[in-house]
Formats: structure tokens, sequence, C-alpha cells
């Protein structure tokens, strides 16, 4: 009783906050259009009516953004495998996450978002799909969303699970709601096994420790190519990468690199590659680095790259593997400002020595490793971060042994698909064999 009365209060605040979420989406459309589109699904009003009847079984993958979205990949594959006439839905929250989901998956999946979360929404998100599993990616608690595939019998799993400190403290503050939601998850797997503990201590059950999804993504040979023909259009100097940086974080790298360029060296031809985490962000980042005096191209012109040009900015979709492949080093955004960090493993795994701020909580024990085994070396602010890059620069020799300890930190962390795969199948009824056609 005390669990439904908690779960009312919170419905009954997520409809007063509905009006800010329909002006919300408005304001955000401003910068990106993107946000207007599909708008409907975000309250469950589907043209078609609430009852669908699938042309498949459908195993349906929660993954708000961009990095849960590519973390699903090699878990799709696996679930492809084992369930070949299955259709996959993925819902998400936000527009860039619709679009990787597009990139990776084309036709081969459908998308929506996920509507908000009240109790009739998810209900006909429920009755139009009629999934047989739900599997959220890595750290998404939506109460109604929990209590209403428990009503319907839909197996639904927390996989790739990651609970920082911070969330946990965050998730703490009601923990009625949260202990009520996450026992109405069939089974969770967690990243390692300070997520496992954490996950525990609000109340969850049954915790298995499957790893990091994340590692098990292979550079694909097309990216590896692609890189390839970038380094070639570098020319002969040394390049460094800036990787999915945040907003705040590009204004001070710039101002330090121009600090801290030296006159001579391999630090003085360098040329910095930038690629922004989020696309509407990429004419304000190339705006700031004209401003400051910089030589700007952009990576979406598809001109070669001038001798002469001193920063190149990456805006373009679904080319990271390529951008780090065709760098001698890489700066991990959304580390250097309290954002948590963006995903250092794709960059180990191309072997590329990793330059890492202070904040990591989103791939903490990840960071720890590549640290603690010379994957990656830490940095204070953006004046260190220039300092340590134009030595690395400098020194390709520190650049190979750190490289090979990326290749292989990596290597010693995959079977994280495998694991969760067993873990879905175990906890998960038998799920129905599409009819024969």
């Amino acid at each position: 009783m005390k669990a439904f009365a908690c779960r009312l209060a919170y419905t009954l605040i997520v409809l007063a906050l509905l009006p800010w979420a329909a002006l919300h989406l408005l304001w955000r459309a401003r910068r990106q259009p993107e946000y207007l589109r599909h708008w409907r699904e975000r309250f469950a009003c589907f043209a078609a009516g609430d009852v669908q009847d699938p042309p498949k079984p459908t195993i349906w993958l929660h993954a708000v953004s961009v990095g849960e979205t590519r973390a699903a990949q090699p878990l799709v594959a696996a679930l492809r495998e084992r369930y070949p006439g299955h259709r996959i839905l993925f819902t998400h929250t936000t527009p860039t996450g619709r679009a990787t989901s597009e990139a990776l998956f084309g036709d081969s999946a459908e998308r929506i978002y996920l509507p908000y979360d009240t109790p009739w929404a998810m209900r006909r998100f429920l009755r139009r799909y009629r999934p047989q599993l739900g599997l959220i990616m890595e750290t998404e608690l939506w109460p109604n969303l929990i209590a209403a595939c428990r009503r319907a019998g839909i197996p639904l799993r927390l996989v790739n699970a990651r609970m920082s400190e911070r969330s946990a403290r965050r998730y703490a503050k009601f923990p009625t709601l949260t202990r009520d939601a996450l026992q109405g998850l069939l089974a969770i797997g967690a990243q390692s096994a300070g997520d496992a503990a954490r996950l525990t201590a609000l109340g969850a059950h049954g915790v298995t420790v499957t790893g990091n999804i994340k590692f098990d993504i292979a550079a694909p040979p097309a990216q590896l190519e692609l890189g390839r023909k970038l380094r070639a259009g570098y020319g002969d100097r040394p390049v460094w990468l800036a990787a999915s940086t945040r907003e705040g974080e590009e204004a001070l790298i710039l101002d330090a690199w121009r600090r801290g360029k030296p006159g001579v060296g391999a630090g003085a031809t360098a040329l910095l590659v930038i690629v922004p985490r989020h696309p509407q962000r990429f004419d304000e980042v190339a705006r700031l680095a004209a401003e400051r005096g910089f030589s700007v191209q952009r990576r979406s012109n598809n001109a070669p790259i001038a001798s002469t040009t001193q920063v190149l900015i990456g805006d373009s979709m679904g080319e990271m593997f390529a951008f780090h492949a065709s760098t001698d080093l890489a700066f991990i955004g959304g580390s250097l400002l309290d954002f948590g960090s963006q995903n250092l493993i794709e960059a180990a795994a191309c072997g590329t020595p990793i330059l890492i701020g202070p904040s990591t909580r989103n791939f903490a024990e990840a960071a720890r490793e590549a640290i603690a085994c010379d994957a990656a070396l830490p940095i204070r602010d953006a004046d260190d971060l220039v300092s340590q890059a134009n030595a690395l620069l400098a020194n390709p020799d520190r650049r190979r042994q750190m490289s090979a300890a990326g290749r292989a930190f990596t290597e010693r962390h995959r079977g994280a698909t495998e694991k969760t795969l067993a873990l879905v199948v175990s906890a998960t009824p038998p799920i129905q064999r599409p009819l024969p056609s």
C-alpha cells in the first residue's frame, strides 16, 4: 500500500510537469528541430489506435540516447541470432539516440520515443506493441512503466546496468519508490561489482555482475578504413582528438592550446580534431575556434585538409571509431567539466592513447583500470591536458606502449554480451516462436 501511495504521488508530479515537458520540447526544437518530430509518441498518441497486431513477436529495448543505443549493438546481434523470427523495437528519449538507431540498424529495427511515464500512456504503449520481453539499457527506472509491465506479465529487466554513487544518492531520497521499481524487474545485470552493490543497497534483488557490453563492440572494418583515409588526408603532422566534448569544454581546450602551443616541435604543427557530443552544437564549436584565431575546417565539407588548418570540426554522425583510428591520441570529453565522462572504451579498442579528466563517474571503473594499466593518463585541467598532449605527440614510443595497453585492456573485458544473453534467457519464460508463414 505504501508503494502504491508513493507511485500515485509520483504520477501526480509527472502530470503536473507535462505542460513543462511540452514547453521543453518547443525550447529544445529552437536549436534541434528534431525534438518536434514524432512528438505524439511521447504522449502515447498513436494514430493507428491503441492495439496493433504485430507481424512478428517483439523484443523491446529501451536506449535513452547515443551511448545506450551504441552499447546495444552486440546484444541486438546476439538476440537476433537466438530469436531470428522476432522484430526488434527500440524506444528512445532523445533525437540523437533515435538517429543513432537509424544509422546502426536501419529498417531492420523499429523505433519510437518512449512515452512520458504516466500509467495510461504506458498501458497504451504496451497494448500497441505487445513486447514479449523488455530490456532497459543502463539506468532508467520509470516506476509506472515497470508497474505496467508487471501487470501485463511482460518480463522486464535492466541490463548493462550502472549506478554511480551520485545516482545512488539521488535514488536513495525516494527509498520506497526506488525499491518497488527495482523489485519489479525480473533480473538485473550490472556492469561491475560496485554497481551491483549500490543497486542491492537500494533494494534490488539477485543482481548479477555481467560486465560492460561496450567492451564487446568491435570497430567496424569500414570505420577503420575510413580512419586510414582520414589519416592520409591529415598529412604527416601529428593529430590529437577531443572526442565527444560537452558544452564549456571546447572553449577551455582551445584557450589552453593557444597558450600552450610550442613554437617548435610536434605541438607547433599539430592538428586538433574536435568532435562535439551533440550535433546541434557543431556550428557553435566551429565559431568558438574561429573567434580564437584558429584556421578551421569542417568534416562535413568533405574537402582535403589544408596544411594550414589548425582545427577540424568533426561534424558528422557515426564516425567516432574512424576519428579514433585516424589520430595519435584522444582526450575523452565530458571528463574535463562535471559531466561524468563519455565512452573511453572505443578509443582503447582502437589502440588510441587516452587522456581523461577528473570527472569519470559514468565510466568510473573502466577509467580507473585504464589508468592503472597505462592505457590512459589522467589530466587535472585544460592546461594539463595540452601539456600532456604535447608531450605524447613528441614521444611515439610512449604512444605505442599506451596503444598496446589499451588493446589488451579491452580484450580482457570482453564477454559481457554472452553473460547478459544468458541472464536474459534464464530469467525469461519461453518466448513465443513466430508462426510459420
